[in-house]
């Protein structure tokens, strides 16, 4: 099993580009398998690798059919918060 710790910033491209970010915010703050802490520049994600991964691409893929986004992703699996999953 591969712990990984990803850091994603979300910036949609509407005027009201708020509440896409809470949205997605939101998404990602349903599943129990990943742990997620919020920044003001960027949020962290961490747990194992297929389930981070799964939830992120299946909620990127509906935001970028919602709306016109632009996401900055970094991942990594040598750090501490790696080993801090749930």
């Amino acid at each position: 099993m591969i712990q990984i710790s990803l850091e994603i910033s979300y910036y949609s491209l509407t005027d009201d580009y708020k509440t896409p970010v809470k949205e997605f915010l939101d998404v990602l703050g349903k599943n129990p398998k990943i742990s997620l802490e919020t920044g003001t520049m960027s949020t962290l994600l961490a747990g194992e690798y297929d389930d981070v991964m799964e939830i992120l691409t299946g909620s990127m893929r509906e935001f970028m059919k919602k709306y016109p986004s632009v996401f900055c992703i970094k991942i990594s699996n040598a750090c501490s918060s790696c080993k801090n999953t749930n």
